[in-house]
Protein backbone atom coordinates (compact mmCIF):
# COMPACT_ATOMS: atom_id res chain seq x y z
CA UNK A 1 0.00 0.00 0.00
CA UNK A 2 1.09 3.57 -0.39
CA UNK A 3 1.53 5.58 2.92
CA UNK A 4 1.81 9.69 2.35
CA UNK A 5 5.01 10.89 3.62
CA UNK A 6 4.96 11.35 7.13
CA UNK A 7 2.43 9.67 8.06
CA UNK A 8 3.23 7.83 12.11
CA UNK A 9 4.65 4.47 11.69
CA UNK A 10 2.80 1.87 14.25
CA UNK A 11 5.20 -0.86 15.81
CA UNK A 12 3.02 -4.10 16.47
CA UNK A 13 3.42 -6.86 17.95
CA UNK A 14 4.10 -10.00 15.96
CA UNK A 15 1.82 -12.87 15.85
CA UNK A 16 2.98 -15.68 18.54
CA UNK A 17 5.13 -18.08 17.65
CA UNK A 18 2.43 -20.43 18.42
CA UNK A 19 0.44 -19.05 15.53
CA UNK A 20 3.38 -19.17 13.34
CA UNK A 21 4.14 -22.77 13.77
CA UNK A 22 0.22 -23.47 13.60
CA UNK A 23 0.72 -21.84 9.76
CA UNK A 24 3.22 -23.65 9.04
CA UNK A 25 2.61 -27.16 10.24
CA UNK A 26 -0.57 -26.86 8.06
CA UNK A 27 0.75 -25.89 5.24
CA UNK A 28 2.94 -28.75 5.02
CA UNK A 29 0.09 -30.72 6.05
CA UNK A 30 -2.04 -29.84 3.16
CA UNK A 31 1.42 -30.13 0.71
CA UNK A 32 0.84 -26.41 -0.19
CA UNK A 33 2.24 -22.72 0.00
CA UNK A 34 0.70 -20.26 1.31
CA UNK A 35 1.46 -16.37 -0.32
CA UNK A 36 0.10 -13.04 -0.58
CA UNK A 37 -1.18 -12.26 -4.21
CA UNK A 38 0.29 -8.13 -4.99
CA UNK A 39 0.73 -8.55 -8.84
CA UNK A 40 -1.83 -8.24 -11.42
CA UNK A 41 -0.94 -11.25 -12.62
CA UNK A 42 -1.35 -13.49 -9.76
CA UNK A 43 -4.77 -11.72 -8.66
CA UNK A 44 -6.16 -12.47 -11.96
CA UNK A 45 -5.39 -16.24 -11.15
CA UNK A 46 -7.00 -15.72 -8.09
CA UNK A 47 -9.89 -14.27 -10.01
CA UNK A 48 -10.45 -17.31 -12.33
CA UNK A 49 -10.11 -19.48 -9.23
CA UNK A 50 -13.20 -18.26 -7.64
CA UNK A 51 -14.86 -18.18 -10.55
CA UNK A 52 -14.42 -21.59 -10.86
CA UNK A 53 -15.28 -22.91 -7.02
CA UNK A 54 -18.76 -20.20 -7.38
CA UNK A 55 -19.36 -21.84 -10.68
CA UNK A 56 -19.56 -18.36 -12.41
CA UNK A 57 -17.97 -17.54 -15.77
CA UNK A 58 -14.97 -15.93 -15.53
CA UNK A 59 -16.28 -12.27 -16.44
CA UNK A 60 -18.94 -12.75 -13.61
CA UNK A 61 -16.70 -13.98 -10.75
CA UNK A 62 -17.09 -13.32 -7.24
CA UNK A 63 -14.05 -11.05 -7.28
CA UNK A 64 -12.50 -9.14 -10.31
CA UNK A 65 -8.66 -8.60 -10.01
CA UNK A 66 -9.43 -5.37 -10.21
CA UNK A 67 -11.51 -5.25 -6.85
CA UNK A 68 -8.80 -7.39 -5.37
CA UNK A 69 -5.75 -4.88 -6.17
CA UNK A 70 -7.88 -2.43 -4.92
CA UNK A 71 -8.33 -4.76 -1.65
CA UNK A 72 -4.35 -5.00 -1.37
CA UNK A 73 -3.49 -1.31 -2.09
CA UNK A 74 -5.67 -0.11 0.66
CA UNK A 75 -4.05 -2.49 3.39
CA UNK A 76 -6.05 -5.52 3.35
CA UNK A 77 -4.41 -8.58 1.93
CA UNK A 78 -5.07 -11.22 -0.67
CA UNK A 79 -4.02 -15.02 0.22
CA UNK A 80 -3.98 -18.07 -2.10
CA UNK A 81 -2.67 -21.50 -1.35
CA UNK A 82 -0.88 -23.11 -4.55
CA UNK A 83 1.00 -26.58 -5.21
CA UNK A 84 2.18 -28.07 -8.31
CA UNK A 85 -0.50 -28.19 -10.16
CA UNK A 86 -1.36 -24.41 -9.19
CA UNK A 87 -3.86 -22.58 -7.41
CA UNK A 88 -5.97 -24.92 -4.82
CA UNK A 89 -7.21 -22.16 -2.34
CA UNK A 90 -7.82 -18.44 -2.12
CA UNK A 91 -9.12 -15.62 0.42
CA UNK A 92 -9.42 -11.93 1.06
CA UNK A 93 -9.26 -9.52 4.01
CA UNK A 94 -9.45 -5.89 4.92
CA UNK A 95 -9.81 -3.66 7.95
CA UNK A 96 -13.02 -3.57 10.37
CA UNK A 97 -13.81 -0.01 11.87
CA UNK A 98 -10.15 1.24 14.10
CA UNK A 99 -11.92 0.46 17.54
CA UNK A 100 -12.90 -2.97 16.81
CA UNK A 101 -9.21 -4.29 16.22
CA UNK A 102 -10.44 -7.13 13.70
CA UNK A 103 -10.64 -7.85 10.11
CA UNK A 104 -12.95 -8.99 7.72
CA UNK A 105 -12.75 -11.79 5.46
CA UNK A 106 -14.52 -11.11 2.45
CA UNK A 107 -14.34 -14.44 0.57
CA UNK A 108 -12.31 -17.60 1.07
CA UNK A 109 -12.25 -20.56 -1.07
CA UNK A 110 -11.00 -24.24 -1.69
CA UNK A 111 -11.66 -26.95 -3.56
CA UNK A 112 -13.77 -29.46 -2.67
CA UNK A 113 -10.91 -32.12 -2.51
CA UNK A 114 -9.69 -29.69 0.55
CA UNK A 115 -6.97 -31.83 2.27
CA UNK A 116 -6.70 -29.12 5.34
CA UNK A 117 -5.88 -26.64 2.55
CA UNK A 118 -8.89 -24.25 3.42
CA UNK A 119 -7.32 -24.73 7.75
CA UNK A 120 -3.90 -23.48 5.90
CA UNK A 121 -5.20 -20.96 4.64
CA UNK A 122 -6.97 -20.08 7.38
CA UNK A 123 -4.21 -20.14 9.68
CA UNK A 124 -2.22 -18.12 7.12
CA UNK A 125 -4.74 -15.29 7.32
CA UNK A 126 -4.54 -15.54 11.14
CA UNK A 127 -0.64 -14.76 11.15
CA UNK A 128 -0.76 -12.26 9.23
CA UNK A 129 -3.91 -10.68 11.13
CA UNK A 130 -1.73 -10.99 14.20
CA UNK A 131 1.18 -9.04 12.38
CA UNK A 132 -1.42 -6.37 11.54
CA UNK A 133 -2.75 -5.90 15.45
CA UNK A 134 -5.77 -7.49 15.00
CA UNK A 135 -7.18 -9.19 18.15
CA UNK A 136 -10.20 -10.79 15.75
CA UNK A 137 -11.46 -12.24 12.30
CA UNK A 138 -15.25 -11.79 10.93
CA UNK A 139 -17.14 -12.79 7.99
CA UNK A 140 -20.23 -14.56 7.16
CA UNK A 141 -21.06 -18.03 6.38
CA UNK A 142 -24.26 -19.91 5.33
CA UNK A 143 -26.01 -21.15 8.17
CA UNK A 144 -26.95 -24.64 5.91
CA UNK A 145 -23.77 -25.55 4.90
CA UNK A 146 -22.56 -28.27 7.33
CA UNK A 147 -19.26 -28.44 6.10
CA UNK A 148 -18.58 -24.77 6.42
CA UNK A 149 -20.10 -25.32 9.73
CA UNK A 150 -18.03 -27.93 11.22
CA UNK A 151 -14.60 -25.72 9.89
CA UNK A 152 -15.65 -22.81 11.28
CA UNK A 153 -17.10 -23.40 14.81
CA UNK A 154 -15.61 -26.86 15.77
CA UNK A 155 -11.78 -26.67 13.91
CA UNK A 156 -11.19 -23.28 13.53
CA UNK A 157 -13.47 -22.20 17.49
CA UNK A 158 -15.15 -19.38 15.69
CA UNK A 159 -18.52 -18.22 16.97
CA UNK A 160 -21.55 -17.61 15.05
CA UNK A 161 -22.88 -14.37 17.09
CA UNK A 162 -25.86 -13.08 14.39
CA UNK A 163 -28.16 -14.60 11.69
CA UNK A 164 -29.22 -12.06 9.07
CA UNK A 165 -32.17 -12.78 7.13
CA UNK A 166 -30.93 -12.51 2.67
CA UNK A 167 -28.07 -10.74 3.70
CA UNK A 168 -26.71 -10.65 0.04
CA UNK A 169 -30.08 -10.96 -1.65
CA UNK A 170 -30.32 -13.08 -4.30
CA UNK A 171 -26.56 -14.18 -6.16
CA UNK A 172 -26.72 -16.03 -9.33
CA UNK A 173 -23.93 -18.81 -9.03
CA UNK A 174 -23.58 -22.21 -8.97
CA UNK A 175 -23.66 -22.71 -5.48
CA UNK A 176 -26.71 -20.84 -4.38
CA UNK A 177 -29.09 -21.46 -6.51
CA UNK A 178 -30.57 -18.36 -6.26
CA UNK A 179 -31.62 -19.46 -2.95
CA UNK A 180 -31.97 -15.88 -0.05
CA UNK A 181 -28.64 -15.72 1.45
CA UNK A 182 -29.59 -16.14 4.83
CA UNK A 183 -26.09 -15.65 6.71
CA UNK A 184 -24.07 -16.26 10.25
CA UNK A 185 -21.53 -13.77 11.31
CA UNK A 186 -18.75 -15.74 12.07
CA UNK A 187 -16.41 -14.21 14.79
CA UNK A 188 -12.70 -15.60 15.29
CA UNK A 189 -10.30 -14.40 18.64
CA UNK A 190 -7.21 -15.18 16.97
CA UNK A 191 -4.97 -14.71 20.25
CA UNK A 192 -6.90 -17.57 21.79
CA UNK A 193 -9.15 -19.67 19.78
CA UNK A 194 -10.94 -22.61 20.96
CA UNK A 195 -12.17 -25.03 19.23
CA UNK A 196 -14.42 -27.95 20.19
CA UNK A 197 -15.80 -31.61 18.82
CA UNK A 198 -18.97 -32.03 20.18
CA UNK A 199 -21.03 -35.28 20.27
CA UNK A 200 -24.38 -33.78 19.49
CA UNK A 201 -27.44 -34.11 21.48
CA UNK A 202 -29.03 -37.06 23.29
CA UNK A 203 -32.39 -37.48 21.67
CA UNK A 204 -33.58 -39.47 24.20
CA UNK A 205 -32.97 -37.20 26.85
CA UNK A 206 -33.22 -33.41 25.59
CA UNK A 207 -36.44 -31.97 24.81
CA UNK A 208 -37.39 -31.99 21.05
CA UNK A 209 -39.19 -29.63 19.78
CA UNK A 210 -42.68 -31.15 17.95
CA UNK A 211 -41.79 -29.20 14.80
CA UNK A 212 -40.15 -31.51 12.07
CA UNK A 213 -37.49 -30.53 9.74
CA UNK A 214 -38.60 -30.81 5.64
CA UNK A 215 -36.63 -35.02 5.92
CA UNK A 216 -39.96 -35.50 8.65
CA UNK A 217 -37.21 -35.18 11.74
CA UNK A 218 -36.63 -33.54 14.99
CA UNK A 219 -34.33 -30.19 13.91
CA UNK A 220 -35.09 -28.37 17.19
CA UNK A 221 -34.33 -29.70 20.70
CA UNK A 222 -33.37 -27.91 23.97
CA UNK A 223 -31.22 -29.04 27.21
CA UNK A 224 -29.70 -27.73 30.36
CA UNK A 225 -26.79 -26.47 28.34
CA UNK A 226 -28.74 -24.14 25.53
CA UNK A 227 -30.38 -25.09 22.35
CA UNK A 228 -29.53 -27.64 19.65
CA UNK A 229 -30.37 -27.72 15.72
CA UNK A 230 -30.12 -29.46 13.18
CA UNK A 231 -28.92 -28.54 9.43
CA UNK A 232 -29.14 -30.81 6.42
CA UNK A 233 -25.28 -32.56 5.76
CA UNK A 234 -25.81 -31.27 1.85
CA UNK A 235 -27.74 -28.34 1.20
CA UNK A 236 -25.26 -27.41 -1.93
CA UNK A 237 -26.10 -30.97 -3.35
CA UNK A 238 -29.61 -30.71 -1.99
CA UNK A 239 -30.51 -27.45 -4.07
CA UNK A 240 -29.35 -28.68 -7.50
CA UNK A 241 -31.44 -31.37 -7.14
CA UNK A 242 -34.88 -29.81 -5.51
CA UNK A 243 -34.53 -26.26 -5.24
CA UNK A 244 -37.99 -25.82 -3.34
CA UNK A 245 -36.98 -28.34 -0.36
CA UNK A 246 -33.83 -26.34 -0.10
CA UNK A 247 -35.63 -23.14 0.41
CA UNK A 248 -38.01 -24.95 2.96
CA UNK A 249 -34.81 -25.99 5.13
CA UNK A 250 -33.74 -22.22 4.85
CA UNK A 251 -37.39 -21.49 6.35
CA UNK A 252 -37.31 -24.31 8.83
CA UNK A 253 -33.82 -22.93 9.91
CA UNK A 254 -34.91 -19.37 10.26
CA UNK A 255 -37.96 -19.87 11.76
CA UNK A 256 -36.23 -21.50 14.67
CA UNK A 257 -32.85 -19.70 15.00
CA UNK A 258 -34.02 -15.47 14.56
CA UNK A 259 -35.99 -16.15 17.38
CA UNK A 260 -32.92 -17.91 19.72
CA UNK A 261 -30.10 -14.95 18.15
CA UNK A 262 -32.71 -12.03 19.30
CA UNK A 263 -32.90 -13.44 22.77
CA UNK A 264 -29.22 -13.06 23.09
CA UNK A 265 -28.29 -17.04 21.81
CA UNK A 266 -25.02 -17.52 20.37
CA UNK A 267 -23.97 -20.81 17.61
CA UNK A 268 -21.00 -22.15 19.99
CA UNK A 269 -20.30 -25.24 18.76
CA UNK A 270 -21.22 -27.69 15.68
CA UNK A 271 -21.08 -31.42 16.24
CA UNK A 272 -20.22 -34.04 13.08
CA UNK A 273 -24.19 -35.23 13.46
CA UNK A 274 -24.93 -32.00 11.99
CA UNK A 275 -26.59 -30.37 15.25
CA UNK A 276 -25.42 -26.44 15.94
CA UNK A 277 -25.01 -26.04 19.98
CA UNK A 278 -26.73 -22.61 20.90
CA UNK A 279 -25.78 -20.90 24.48
CA UNK A 280 -26.25 -18.00 26.59
CA UNK A 281 -23.70 -14.70 27.45
CA UNK A 282 -20.82 -15.97 25.30
CA UNK A 283 -21.05 -13.63 21.93
CA UNK A 284 -17.45 -13.39 21.12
Amino acid sequence: MHVPPGAPATVLPPAPDTAVSTALRAANRAGVRVRLADDVRTLEAVSRFLAQVWQTPESHAPFGADALRAVVHAGGAVHYAADDDGIVAASGLIFCPPVTRAVYSLIAAARASDRGVGFALKQAQRVWALDQGAETMVWTFDPLVSRNAHFNLAKLGARGTEYTVDFYGKIEDGVNAADETDRFTAVWPLRDPNPAQLPGPDLTTVDVDPRRAPDGEPFLARDGSGYWCRVPSDIVGLRRLNARLGAEWRYAIREALVPLFADGYTATGFSRSGWYHLTEGKRA
